[in-house]
C-alpha cells in the first residue's frame, strides 16, 4: 500500500480490517512516499499497533507523486509468490486473505470489483457484511489486483513514467496481456469497501510540484502501450531504486544557478547543465526577468521592433517536471513552484 499526506482514520479503519483477517499469513509493505512531518510521525505511531507492517519511508516530500514507483519499492522487496496492491481507504472482508489464498496463482492475475460506500455509511463501524453498498466499480477499475510475484517482476513492475495520478493500474495489465498473460476480473464477492473521502483540491499557495498536463499525458501514454503491445517497462531506468543517501547529500549544494524566465536562459540551461552534468547536486532560482510584461517591451512589439521572448512560469514548470520524469528519472530532488510569487526552485543529484 503507498501513502502520502492522507487522513489517519481511513488507514486506521483499514488496517483493523487487516488485523482482523481470518487468515493470518501475510505481510503488509505501507511506502510512505513522501508525506509533511506531521503525518509522518503520526504515521509512525499508528503502525505500532499492527505487527504485520514493515513500513518504508521516501524523502519525497517536494517530488511529484509517483505511485508506480512506491509500489515497485515493495514489489522488490516481496519474496512470496503473490502480490497483492491495495488502497489504503479500503475496508476489507475478514475473508479477504483467505480468499486470495484460492485464488493465488504463478500465471493468472485477479483483479477485483470494489464496492464504494456513501459519506454516511462510510463513517459508520460496522460488521463488513452489513454495510450499504452505494455502488460497485466495473472492469476499467483495475487498481485492486493479486499478481504473480514473479510475473509483475518479469515485466519491470509498474511503469515509473507515470507520476501524478492516473493509468498506471491499467498500464500493468495492458503489458501483462500484451505479453499473453491471462488478466481476470473477480465478481464473485465483493471483498473490498472503499471508505468515501473528500477530494483533495490544491489550494493556490500548494507549493508542492504538479504538472498541469500529467493526467491527459498519462492517458495518451496508456494509448501506445495498447496500440504497439508494449511488455516491459522502465527499459532505459532502474525501478524501485529508493537510496536515501542520495537524498541526503541534496544538503550540501555543489553549484548554484540563478536565471530568469528568458526563453534563450531557460532552454540554455536545461540542455548545458540540467541534462548533462553528473555525479553533482546543483540548485536553480528561477525569477522573473526585470523586463518581463514591461512596457518597453509592449511598445518594441507594436512598433514590429525585435524583443525578449520570455516563458511564462506555467510553462517552465512543465517543462522541468517534463525533464524529472523524461531524462532524469529516479534522481533524488526538490522542487517547488511558486505561482503567487512567480518563482522556481530545483534541487537535484545529477
Amino acid at each position: 500500500m503507498t501513502y502520502r499526506n492522507r487522513v489517519l482514520q481511513s488507514l486506521e479503519n483499514c488496517l483493523d480490517s487487516l488485523a482482523n483477517q481470518t487468515l493470518k499469513e501475510f505481510k503488509v509493505i505501507l511506502v510512505d512516499y513522501g508525506s509533511v512531518l506531521n503525518y509522518e510521525r503520526d504515521l509512525r505511531e499508528l503502525v505500532t499497533k499492527y505487527d504485520f507492517i514493515t513500513l518504508v519511508r521516501c524523502e519525497a516530500t517536494q517530488q511529484l507523486w509517483c505511485k508506480s514507483r512506491a509500489i515497485n519499492i515493495a514489489l522488490k522487496q516481496c519474496d512470496t509468490v503473490c502480490f497483492f496492491v491495495g488502497d489504503i481507504d479500503m475496508l476489507y472482508a475478514p475473508d479477504f486473505v483467505e480468499t486470495l489464498e484460492t485464488l493465488k496463482s504463478e500465471t493468472v492475475t485477479t483483479y477485483f470489483q470494489v464496492g464504494f460506500l456513501s459519506e454516511i455509511e462510510s463513517k459508520e463501524k460496522k460488521n463488513f457484511a452489513d454495510y450499504e453498498i452505494n455502488f460497485k466499480s466495473n472492469l476499467e477499475a483495475t487498481g485492486m489486483t493479486l499478481y504473480p510475484t514473479a510475473l509483475l517482476k518479469a515485466i519491470n513492475g509498474y511503469d515509473e513514467y507515470y507520476n501524478g495520478w492516473g493509468s498506471e493500474d491499467t498500464d500493468a495489465h495492458v503489458r501483462l496481456r500484451n505479453g499473453g498473460h491471462e488478466v481476470i476480473f473477480h465478481t464473485d464477492s465483493i471483498l473490498m469497501l472503499h471508505q468515501w473521502h473528500p477530494k483533495h483540491y490544491r489550494s493556490a499557495n500548494d507549493l508542492t510540484p504538479f504538472h498541469t498536463e500529467l493526467e491527459q499525458i498519462n492517458a495518451s501514454y496508456l494509448t501506445y502501450v495498447k496500440e504497439t503491445g508494449k511488455v516491459k517497462a522502465n527499459t532505459n531506468f532502474k525501478w524501485g531504486i529508493y537510496n536515501q543517501k542520495d537524498y541526503e547529500a541534496l544538503n550540501t549544494i555543489d553549484q548554484t544557478y540563478s536565471i530568469t524566465n528568458k526563453s534563450a536562459e531557460f532552454f540554455a540551461f536545461v540542455n548545458a547543465i540540467l541534462l548533462v552534468d553528473k555525479d553533482v547536486v546543483i540548485k536553480l532560482d528561477v525569477k522573473k526577468h526585470k523586463d518581463y510584461r514591461s512596457q518597453k517591451q509592449k511598445v518594441k512589439s507594436v512598433l514590429g521592433k525585435k524583443t525578449m521572448t520570455f516563458l511564462k512560469f506555467d510553462d517552465m514548470n512543465n517543462r522541468i517536471l517534463d525533464c524529472m520524469v523524461n531524462q532524469l528519472r529516479g534522481k533524488a530532488y526538490k522542487y517547488q513552484f511558486n505561482v503567487k510569487d512567480e518563482s522556481i526552485s530545483l534541487i537535484v543529484k545529477l
